[in-house]
């Protein structure tokens, strides 16, 4: 694993830290092949039920790095692509994604950001998407997955402008879940993990998940059917039966961990 990112698993949450806190955890080729070796990784291993990103120093993720930035506009293009893998995986990664924002957050950090499932920022942690501002555009899918956050008006004005908001604003906006002390952002990170790593199902998580970002661009008809049939299945699986079992035993759920499928035809 790279060095560009750090790796770390603690009762059953991987912690991903991206590594470049000299310039500001600014994204290149090493730091997104860390990041998604990271995220394919935690996703692979059984143990790991959550999965925490957060930066190194003073920030979260500064956008792409300006010295790759001036090589891709001095060769007049995006050239070949180094990884067929982009900035949104985190999405199609079976497990809840936390993103910690401990600072700047610009650019692909942005992208990085909302493309986690859940949101917890640093009070004072500075928000931007900044592509207007370098002559670009909304990447990675951003124009679908921010409106879907803080509705059309809001997306185009931060798209628009460009403009730095603070974590107190963002979290106005619903960009951000939670706002933090600086220095009591990870252990909240932390707790707020572990107690759905230990009290929620894997697989309940998973396909949860996928209805989320799923449902929202069917006939409503359509999700409801899908979602009759997933909860037809879910009645059939273990998990249902420890969920109750555990209930009603007042102790904690022993939950399957994730089977690396989803194992339902309702998609």
């Amino acid at each position: 694993m790279s060095d560009a990112v750090l790796y770390e698993t603690n009762d059953h949450i991987a912690v991903l830290t991206l590594n470049r806190p000299d310039r500001l955890n600014a994204w290149n080729g090493e730091l997104a092949k860390g990041y998604f070796d990271s995220l394919d990784q935690a996703a692979a291993d059984p143990n790991v039920r959550v999965v925490v990103v957060t930066g190194a120093g003073r920030g979260f993720c500064a956008g792409a790095d300006m010295d790759v930035l001036q090589g891709i506009g001095d060769a007049g293009g995006p050239g070949e692509a180094s990884d067929n893998r982009d900035a949104r995986h985190a999405i199609s990664t079976p497990k809840p994604v936390i993103a910690a924002v401990n600072g700047a957050c610009a650019g692909l950090g942005f992208v990085l950001a909302v493309a986690s499932d859940i949101r917890f920022a640093a009070s004072g942690a500075k928000f931007t998407t900044a592509f207007s501002r370098r002559g670009l555009i909304a990447e990675h899918g951003l124009s679908w997955t921010l409106p879907q956050l803080v509705g059309q008006a809001n997306a185009l004005d931060l798209l628009l402008s460009g403009r730095v908001i603070l974590a107190e604003e963002a979290k106005e906006l619903g960009l951000v879940n939670r706002v933090c002390a600086p220095e009591t952002l990870m252990d909240e990170v932390m707790a707020y993990a572990s107690d759905i790593a230990t009290n929620a199902a894997p697989m309940s998580m998973a396909i949860m998940k996928q209805q989320v970002y799923n449902h929202p661009q069917l006939p409503l008809a359509e999700a409801m059917s899908q979602s009759n049939k997933l909860m037809v299945e879910s009645l059939r699986r273990q998990d249902f039966k420890e969920g109750v079992a555990s209930f009603v035993e007042k102790r904690p759920p022993k939950f399957a961990p994730y089977s690396g499928s989803t194992e339902t035809s309702a998609f």
